[in-house]
């Protein structure tokens, strides 16, 4: 195999940038995946001459073994921006490059695989970062996610509630707490009522969760009220002996508001009914 200290790539990617860059240019502008609604053939053509340009830097000082070498710090700052189909096309023009310049033909099979390794390393890199962004944004989603999941409201003064729906699990749990507590804070809520009719079921990790956020709360020097207990729910608690009889508990929202208006003093009149003509 060629040394890479005495390969001609470094010269091609220089004396032959134009040239490159135009070749480059037709092959991605060809290729079906190409979108000039997404990206114009200026911004394609600025992209595509600082990619090479730099590559071509850091071939020349001695960087080969892309994207490892100090020389490739610039052009590893301009892959993650790209896409692993837009750097691997850039293989057949050096290929083209390498097999006019190098007329011995086990030397061009050394070049062209110098080339190759060059290219999909960029390219690996380049789908590395792309993962990497990816499973950012779907953490910042799913955080999102569990903060939409979990909306605390205001029923009256002092009184909050907080509607659960989904499973229950530790992350969940957490979010939960941060929010409620964060609400009680806010509002000087004395009541917070945790509604779990959309929990589809309660075992002894997810009881233990809601017994942790209600603790919670009473540290912050508001009572809570657990309604939605279904009779599925109340058998499965006690099956689970998990002690809830220091929690008030009710089978619906309404009856845990009524308890929550009584616990602050406050009372809701019957509209006075209507006279029969």
């Amino acid at each position: 195999m060629t040394p890479r200290d005495s390969s001609v790539l470094p010269s091609i990617l220089q004396k032959r940038s134009s040239d490159l860059l135009e070749a480059w240019m037709s092959e991605q502008t060809s290729a079906d995946t190409y979108r000039p609604d997404l990206l114009s053939d200026g911004e394609l053509r600025d992209q595509s001459r600082e990619l090479l340009a730099s590559a071509s830097a850091a071939v020349a000082a001695g960087g080969l073994d892309a994207p490892t070498h100090p020389a490739w710090q610039a052009t590893r700052q301009l892959v993650p921006a790209a896409t692993a189909t837009f750097v691997l096309s850039l293989k057949q023009p050096i290929f083209s490059a390498l097999r006019r310049e190098v007329q011995d033909p086990a030397r061009l099979v050394d070049e062209l695989w110098n080339a190759t390794t060059l290219i999909d390393r960029l390219a690996l890199q380049t789908m590395e970062a792309t993962l990497e962004t990816r499973e950012r944004v779907i953490a910042r989603q799913h955080e999102d996610m569990l903060e939409l999941s979990t909306p605390v409201v205001k029923l009256w003064d002092g009184i909050l509630a907080l509607p659960m729906i989904g499973t229950l699990d530790s992350a969940r749990t957490q979010v939960v707490m941060e929010s409620l507590l964060q609400r009680i804070v806010e509002t000087g809520a004395e009541v917070a009522i945790i509604d779990i009719t959309g929990v589809p079921t309660v075992d002894t990790l997810v009881a233990q969760h809601l017994i942790k956020t209600v603790t919670a709360a009473r540290l912050m020097g508001a009572d809570c009220i657990i309604s939605g207990i279904r009779p599925q729910i109340a058998a499965t608690i006690v099956h689970l002996g998990v002690d809830l009889s220091e929690v008030a508990t009710k089978s619906t929202l309404a009856d845990a508001f009524r308890l929550a208006l009584t616990r602050t003093g406050h009372s809701l009149g019957r509209a006075p009914a209507r006279e029969k003509r």
